[in-house]
């Protein structure tokens, strides 16, 4: 009599998420890591026409996630989705390689990332949160331990696709971030038993021929719509704004039709959600001001007295970020179950506002020594700056995906969480905007410009970032008092 196959642990089940994560972020952050060299260098755009471009491309690669999570939540399930996406990013990212030589190319690839990626992100949080349902405190660390997966690939590839643009072109590059998703999508047709139960019922029932057929029709016309949105900046400031608008009347939808005991965990979502967006702005200064900074005052040597120990480009510098994340990932994910263990749990709200301190530390760093350093500033610079910001996105953006985890009604997960990366992808386009304060005009080889034109553009950045670590302050007492109803009212319903 042959024994009944065991079930996968949590940590296996999880494990096969992780890895394809960590692939998927390999291949968009090695994309993300040349992207705006290659327009400004390659392609000859001035800084504003290539921040512009990246503002809307990026946007819309966030605000597909709402699409991904609707067909996730309703029509394929998460897991069938989640592997969908993954092969149309793989196309994408070959597709970019090839615009290298075929300009035509271009907006077609992006098309391809951005609707591959809406397809991907919100499932894959989901899958998450439906491994650890029920155990928040393990749902938190999960989370935390889930983004460090998209930093392990994006180090990687921040680090290896600049190298390769430098001596092989643009090309090699790009190709190399579709090798990661082809890596992912190979471990998960080996260890995929291991998760047949973790997604919905959707994804464990038969495929249905009309809506595969269907799917496919809107899909051409969204990917077709995007690269009109991508090579027209009106269009795209239409379709963010728009789709923001969107997704406010959705939420209060949701909201309208919550149970009373939903709806204090949905505003604590909806004002989490918000905090979140506010960081991307500052975030989104990594691939646009904070690149054509290093690349036009930053000396790449790191030193000690006269000795140098590596070098970095200026592409390369992105990466400081992921290194950042990986250090500080699991020491805060220990902090937070020691924490927890002792009662003294830091709520989510009191981590918002501690992240939003970092970033106006970061930002403070940035405009001193744009606005006081004769000569190029030292690397040293960019690694204090980019270590505040990062550790800040571990107590902000890193966060994110658990808030909804923690406080969204169940039947509504996938869709609000492509709602935040919605939220996101608005706050990237604004983040891009606002890079063009420091945009060059003129000879874009010019160096030595940081106190004349990206030391007010960080000064600006960095009493931003104090206004909002206050603002956010003085909203914690409202914040903590929605958790406890809410909790109280969940411990009620478990009862």
């Amino acid at each position: 009599m042959l024994s009944a196959p065991e079930m996968p642990t949590r940590r296996q089940s999880f494990s096969v998420v992780f890895a394809i994560e960590l692939w998927e972020r390999f291949g968009y952050y090695g994309m993300q890591a040349v992207l705006t060299l290659y327009l400004v260098q390659r392609l000859k755009l001035s800084d504003t026409d290539a921040n512009v471009m990246i503002g809307a491309f990026v946007g819309l690669t966030y605000i597909m996630p709402v699409l991904g999570g609707l067909i996730g939540d309703r029509l394929l399930g998460p897991r069938r989705t989640m592997l969908i996406g993954a092969f149309i990013l793989a196309l994408g990212y070959v597709a970019l390689g090839l615009a290298s030589s075929h300009r035509a190319l271009l907006f077609g690839a992006m098309a391809l990332i951005s609707s591959g990626n809406g397809l991907f992100k919100p499932n894959s949080g989901n899958l998450v949160r439906r491994i650890y349902e029920g155990d928040d405190a393990e749902l938190d660390a999960a989370f935390t331990i889930y983004y460090m997966a998209v930093n392990v690939g994006s180090t990687i590839s921040m680090l290896l696709t600049p190298w390769l643009q430098e001596r092989f072109g643009p090309s090699t590059a790009f190709f190399t971030c579709a090798f990661g998703l082809v890596a992912g999508l190979l471990y998960y047709m080996w260890r995929r038993q291991w998760i047949v139960g973790a997604g919905s019922a959707l994804d464990r029932g038969p495929w249905n021929r009309r809506t595969l057929l269907i799917l496919s029709l809107g899909f051409v016309i969204v990917a077709g719509g995007s690269m009109v949105v991508i090579a027209s900046p009106m269009l795209a400031r239409l379709c963010v704004w728009g789709a923001c608008f969107g997704i406010a009347i959705a939420w209060a939808r949701i909201y309208r039709r919550a149970l009373p005991e939903q709806k204090p965990g949905l505003r604590l979502t909806f004002l989490l959600c918000l905090e979140s967006m506010a960081y991307i702005i500052f975030y989104q200064q990594q691939m646009t001001s904070l690149t054509l900074f290093a690349l036009r005052d930053v000396d790449g040597d790191f030193r000690i007295g006269d000795w140098v120990i590596f070098h970095m480009s200026a592409g390369q510098f992105q990466a400081l970020n992921p290194l950042w994340i990986m250090l500080g990932s699991p020491i805060l994910a220990v902090l937070y179950k020691k924490l927890a263990q002792s009662g003294r749990d830091l709520s989510l709200a009191q981590k918002m506002v501690l992240g939003f301190g970092l970033v106006t530390g970061g930002f403070l760093i940035w405009w001193l020594a744009a606005a006081y350093t004769a000569g190029p500033v030292s690397a040293w610079v960019m690694f204090v700056g980019y270590g505040l910001i990062s550790i800040a996105e571990l107590l902000t953006m890193a966060l994110g995906l658990a808030i909804i985890a923690r406080y969204a009604p169940a039947d509504s997960t996938g869709f609000m969480m492509g709602a935040l990366y919605l939220l996101w992808g608005v706050a990237m386009y604004v983040g891009s905007l606002v890079a063009n304060y420091a945009a060059v005009t003129g000879d874009a080889k010019i160096v030595s410009i940081g106190s004349t034109v990206y030391a007010p553009l960080f000064r600006d950045l960095f009493f931003a970032g104090l206004g909002l670590t206050c603002l956010l302050a003085l909203l914690l007492p409202l914040a903590q008092r929605w958790d406890r109803v809410h909790m109280a009212t969940q411990n009620q319903s478990i009862s």
